[in-house]
């Protein structure tokens, strides 16, 4: 159940390197804003994250396509390095505000139904991860519905397929990558609150999770969709698994050897397409 919020937060990523072909080095970093706002919310309000996702998305969704459309598709053309070098700045610069305005110190909510839990026979599921992967499911089934059955979906899939092409038949393709990207980042701003329910948060936690995110969609398939999911699922189980049988900080471990292992028998991912 927490690889599905982690294959929503992968799925983000998956989706802007898809189309817009750059590396969000950002990624884990968005994902802690949208837990910090909901700790907020939280703290000030009493509203529960699961009931903020919506709104809390919306709110990454704009920083993230005013992110792409002022600064970003500046960078479009560049080499490389020079994208890397950009989100990594954006990345430590979102880290150190997030440590200025909320200290070091782990934060989390306490929710009424967190220790409540489900029963079937001998299997007991915890309600917080039980009501997070519900959410990530249908966030994830409407972002699949909105690139397969509406005429903007079909638009940035057409300017992920052939850039020129999308010029050429009149597409605002700077427009769809500021839009692509803003739904990147509204993908871990409903993950965040989701994820908040399960771990605490603190500032320095953006990069482990844009890391977990890589190795998810590396082992899915770089660029699919399906391939997040599938990705987040599996790399959730390994650590349960690697955690019930081992011990829980053997987790990191073993996802990690899940990665190797593809890389080795399948460079495409598990759902990747192979190179022509």
């Amino acid at each position: 159940m927490t690889g599905l919020v982690y294959g929503l937060m992968a799925l983000g990523l998956s989706v802007i390197f898809g189309v817009v072909r750059v590396v969000n080095f950002a990624h884990g970093e968005m994902m802690t804003v949208a837990m910090y706002i909901a700790v907020t919310l939280f703290s000030a309000l009493h509203l529960d994250p699961l009931v903020m996702l919506v709104p809390i998305a919306a709110v990454l969704f704009a920083f993230g396509y005013v992110l792409q459309a002022g600064l970003i598709n500046s960078f479009i053309n560049r080499p490389e390095h020079s994208q890397f070098l950009l989100l990594i700045a954006i990345a430590i610069m979102i880290a150190n505000v997030l440590l200025i305005v909320f200290g070091p110190n782990a934060q989390n909510v306490q929710v009424a139904y967190g220790f409540d839990s489900f029963q079937f026979g001998p299997l007991i599921i915890d309600a917080t991860k039980a009501y997070a992967a519900l959410a990530a499911i249908a966030v994830s089934a409407t972002l699949f519905i909105f690139f397969r059955s509406t005429s903007l979906g079909t638009s940035i899939r057409a300017c992920a397929d052939n850039y020129t092409g999308a010029l050429v038949v009149g597409l605002n393709v700077k427009r769809l990558y500021a839009l692509t990207f803003g739904l990147g980042a509204a993908c871990v701003g409903a993950a965040g609150p989701m994820l908040l329910l399960i771990f605490d948060v603190t500032p320095a936690a953006g990069p482990a999770y844009t890391l977990l995110a890589f190795v998810i969609v590396i082992t899915g398939g770089l660029g699919s969709m399906p391939g997040a999911l599938v990705g987040g699922v599996l790399i959730g189980l390994t650590e349960a698994l690697a955690g019930l049988v081992f011990t829980p900080s053997a987790k990191s471990m073993f996802a990690f050897a899940i990665l190797v292992l593809v890389l080795l028998f399948r460079p495409q991912g598990i759902m990747g397409k192979r190179a022509a």
